[in-house]
């Protein structure tokens, strides 16, 4: 039986529960589908996947992820931290390369509001002298 790690990771609007098994054979199932099936972009797949590829263990762990909110982008952010977050709980000497390779901050941008009397979060109406 293996054991199980869990990471919450976050980008935007996006939430990413992450399981991590050891003596796992390389799976990486996100929303109960095939990694490469749920994101049709090979970028996403590689950035939801970076942590593990970064630390070459790829064939090591099975990965599990419950992801919502937000766009696909913002999606496979919220793995990328998640991911590194439960690779900690695996083993506490990872901490220095995830942290170096910056997987551990989490990203705090988010969309600016739309403000009343704008046409967006800075953009104005068109103005006319005449």
């Amino acid at each position: 039986m293996s054991e199980q790690f869990r990471g919450t990771g976050r980008r935007k609007t996006s939430v990413a529960r992450v399981r991590v098994l050891s003596n796992g054979s390389g799976q990486f199932i996100v929303n109960k589908k095939a990694i490469d099936e749920y994101f049709d972009r090979l970028d996403l797949v590689m950035v939801a996947k970076q942590p593990i590829q970064y630390l070459e263990q790829s064939g090591n762990y099975d990965v599990i992820v419950s992801v919502k909110g937000g766009g696909i982008s913002g999606q496979a952010g919220a793995i990328l931290h998640g991911l590194s977050r439960a690779l900690i709980k695996v083993d506490e000497s990872l901490r220095p390369p995830l942290k170096q390779a910056g997987f551990l901050t989490r990203d705090s941008r988010m969309v600016e509001r739309k403000k009343y009397g704008r046409k967006g979060a800075r953009g104005r109406f068109q103005f006319s002298k005449r």
